[in-house]
């Protein structure tokens, strides 16, 4: 077994001539060409293609330190076999809307997967203001079918137990754990932010009630393993095109609240919206693209109730409640309620952990592009504030939350004063 090293441009070519199993992939006999590609916080990533073809692929390797902060901060490389699994996993739940995998090389900490390069990665062009017309089904697709079959609604209790253990992934958990629940909210060195919201940083440091639901949604998400979920589901973490979405750099999966995940690619679109007030100076195609975007963000949320329960109902095999659980007079009708019931606490926790992420992106180590882009920092600010109310909302106000215009409206009520 070959001994782990980085690669390069060159070595990574190297690397793939010495590996004949992929020679239905790519001509490696052929002269190759490779970039590196990667602007990610984690892992290094190159494109190869043959030079006299139009062959290609991506190998993706994990560094043994954190990318975003420097060698000062180790990171184990076993993230590269968590990514691979998650990767396989999802190609089998959700076919197309992932890409494939051709390779993985443990000691190598490598995967060498399909190359999207004709996709975009979502965000820019959605500060761009270009439409994905298939991106609500394609995502809430992934999103039901990811979730409910990797939950105890469909997977017997043994099912369940060796999928958690094949998802151990604590040093990534932990992760998340500090720079998305933890550290933002408190003096941490690495926390970054607009200095022109010097006041609403430490007034959140010191809301109680703020801090406290957000004590439980960290609660939620290290003690609830309800499905396998991405982790990391941002618009940074979705390539697409007008007919095609795929979900990728699930280094962060293991099992844990649903709503993490729907709730991590609603707040993303809050978070574009709230950049076009400085992003599109003219009044009516703003509003026209916000618009848009709520209307994505309702779509979602909607199209995955729909899915999840369908599903549900379709493939009730779990051990969590059987069907036979529900054979007697009126039990299809308190199946029916405990199914509104599980919606409607998915939604509820969609609101908690989209609040929480939405203001870690204000104020902890890493940001969005969205916001960051906007050069001027008064009008950065606009948009910041607006954000720190919205994700504050979201996470205190979730259990008075019953649909997904409830959390819609406190966008709109809390923008509505902005140009």
């Amino acid at each position: 077994m070959a001994a782990y090293r980085p690669l390069d441009s060159h070595s990574v070519i190297d690397y793939l001539r010495a590996t004949p199993s992929l020679a239905d992939v790519l001509d490696l006999d052929a002269p190759m060409h490779a970039r590196e590609v990667g602007d990610g916080n984690l892992n290094q990533v190159f494109i190869v293609e043959n030079g006299t073809s139009d062959k290609s692929l991506v190998v993706k390797q994990a560094l043994p330190y954190l990318r975003v902060a420097g060698e000062s901060w180790p990171l184990t490389r076993e993230r590269m076999r968590f990514e691979t699994q998650a990767l396989l996993k999802h190609n089998e739940l959700a076919p197309g809307l992932v890409p494939q995998v051709y390779h993985y090389d443990e000691a190598m900490s490598l995967v060498v997967m399909e190359n999207l390069s004709h996709l975009e990665v979502m965000r820019r062009p959605l500060v761009a203001r270009k439409r994905f017309p298939h991106f609500a089904d394609h995502i809430s697709t992934f999103l039901a079918r990811t979730l409910f079959f990797t939950s105890d609604f469909y997977l017997t209790g043994l099912e369940k137990k060796a999928l958690q253990a094949q998802f151990i992934n604590p040093h990534l958990c932990k992760i998340q754990e500090d720079f998305v629940f933890t550290n933002p909210f408190m003096d941490s060195p690495e926390n970054r932010w607009n200095p022109l919201l010097n006041a609403e940083v430490q007034a959140v440091r010191r809301n109680s009630a703020l801090k406290l639901a957000l004590a439980e949604m960290k609660a939620s998400y290290m003690t609830h393993a309800e499905a396998l979920i991405h982790s990391d589901l941002h618009t940074g973490s979705i390539m697409a095109n007008e007919e095609t979405t795929k979900v990728i750099d699930p280094e962060f999966a293991f099992c844990g609240p649903m709503g993490f995940d729907i709730g991590a690619v609603l707040e993303n679109l809050v978070l574009n919206y709230l950049s076009h007030f400085a992003h599109t100076p003219d009044v009516d195609t703003r509003k026209e693209y916000q618009a848009y975007l709520l209307g994505l963000i309702r779509e979602i949320w909607t199209q995955f109730a729909a899915k999840f329960e369908a599903l549900w109902l379709e493939n009730n095999r779990g051990e969590l409640m059987p069907a036979k659980y529900w054979d007697y007079p009126g039990g299809e009708e308190a199946f029916a309620e405990f199914r509104r019931r599980t919606l409607a606490h998915i939604l509820r926790e969609t609101a908690g952990h989209g609040g929480a992420k939405m203001l870690r992106r204000m104020m902890g180590i890493v940001s969005v592009w969205d916001i960051t882009s906007i050069a001027d920092l008064a009008q950065r600010a606009v948009a910041e504030r607006l954000a720190i109310r919205i994700g504050s909302r979201w996470v205190m106000e979730r259990n008075a939350i019953h649909s997904i215009d409830d959390l819609i409206g406190m966008v709109c009520e809390e923008a509505e004063c902005t140009g």
